[in-house]
């Protein structure tokens, strides 16, 4: 019998890519096909990464993520402001990894509520602990992938402004823009809002 973790390792591709993710967008609202899809990312390189691998996995993850949402955010995502596009693919990366909402809910949350003034690696390592008490199936990663994960954490973290940058991790409110709340509001993505709003 197989069993899924709720916790998988997904984040680690990388962070908001809100550049990539604007041109992913775009293709999606375009409706392109497989084959206009291999065009764009292997034959015109429109992503412009060295590595076509690396591009592949990019456009792959970017996808995964916007794919869980509807056009509408899609269309936030590709012609917002630089806050409401990094606010719409934070909204689809909490939504495509509950490794990241389960932290934004438990540990963030709770750290807003008593007013620490920042985050740290130690918040990362006991939320992990506390990710295989509640998962049993959850993958047991090594020291390099748990560090490369909490990396990628911090640094949307960092984009979407709850932390001032990746190295001291002080916490900082948010308000998110009008336009990514509606959108959530509109389609009932309760989860999504509950850990969009932890500050």
């Amino acid at each position: 019998m197989i069993h899924n973790s709720r916790y998988t390792a997904n984040i680690g591709g990388g962070e908001l890519k809100i550049t990539e993710s604007r041109i992913i967008a775009e293709l999606l609202l375009n409706n392109v096909d497989d084959k206009a899809w291999h065009e764009a990312i292997v034959v015109n390189n429109i992503l412009q990464h060295k590595s076509l691998g690396f591009a592949l996995r990019q456009a792959s993850l970017i996808r995964a993520r916007l794919l869980l949402m509807k056009p509408e955010l899609w269309q936030l995502v590709k012609n917002g402001s630089k806050k409401v596009a990094t606010e719409a693919v934070f909204a689809a990366a909490i939504k495509h990894s509950p490794l990241l909402a389960d932290f934004l809910d438990l540990v963030v949350r709770d750290e807003f509520k008593i007013y620490s003034a920042a985050l740290t690696k130690m918040h990362w390592k006991k939320y992990l602990v506390d990710c295989c008490a509640r998962d049993p199936y959850m993958p047991q990663w090594s020291e390099g992938t748990e560090t490369r994960l909490a990396s990628s954490v911090w640094g949307i973290l960092a984009e979407v402004g709850y932390l001032s940058n990746k190295r001291e991790k002080l916490l900082q409110a948010v308000s998110i823009s009008p336009e990514v709340m509606n959108y959530l509001i509109n389609e009932q993505e309760k989860t999504v809002l509950r850990c969009i709003q932890v500050s």
